[in-house]
């Protein structure tokens, strides 16, 4: 019996060690993102209301592309204490919002942005590729949890434009890993 509990005592604190350091990590905390506007969806009584909040985020490897992403905030007791498990719905749209500069090499499906979507156990991501061929960037948000994901996503595409007095646009493929 005693083996039994120091094995199971042993697993949770390795699964808490394993969700405290991507809970924490750099990546995970890199950058706040922007609230644009909320909408209330849903009314409740004497708690805050269901909505659904836009927020911008700028892609911190390529300067001058932004990303909005719409996500449902859950309202009510639990809403207001911070303990809803939010749902997997998130909806993105990316834009070119001005000339396109890479900072750094990055590899296909890297983070760009992560935010905890639950607790402990769910996250959102925003990850980021390159189509080579046809010099665009692809953005895919998802949710997934520590047990299972989730296959609720959106995808979108940033094609890479020259911008104001520039005459050729950077290659995405000339800064993948």
């Amino acid at each position: 019996m005693h083996r039994v509990v120091s094995r199971a005592v042993s697993c949770g604190l390795l699964a808490f060690a394993v969700i405290a350091a991507v809970a924490f990590s750099p990546d995970a905390q890199a950058q706040e993102p922007s609230l644009i506007f909320k909408k209330s969806t849903v009314w409740k009584f004497l708690t805050p209301d269901d909505k659904l909040a836009t927020y911008a985020i700028d892609d911190p490897v390529v300067e001058g592309v932004a990303c909005y992403y719409t996500i449902p905030e859950r309202g009510g007791v639990k809403g207001m204490l911070g303990v809803a498990e939010e749902v997997s719905d998130i909806s993105i749209a990316c834009r070119q919002v001005g000339p396109i500069a890479f900072t750094s090499k990055f590899g296909q499906g890297d983070v760009a942005y992560r935010e905890s979507r639950s607790l402990i156990f769910k996250k959102m991501q925003i990850v980021r590729g390159c189509d080579t061929t046809r010099n665009v960037l692809v953005y895919l948000v998802y949710s997934d949890k520590l047990i299972d994901g989730s296959p609720k996503n959106s995808t979108t595409a940033v094609p890479i434009m020259p911008w104001g007095a520039q005459t050729e646009a950077p290659k995405c493929a000339d800064f993948l890993n």
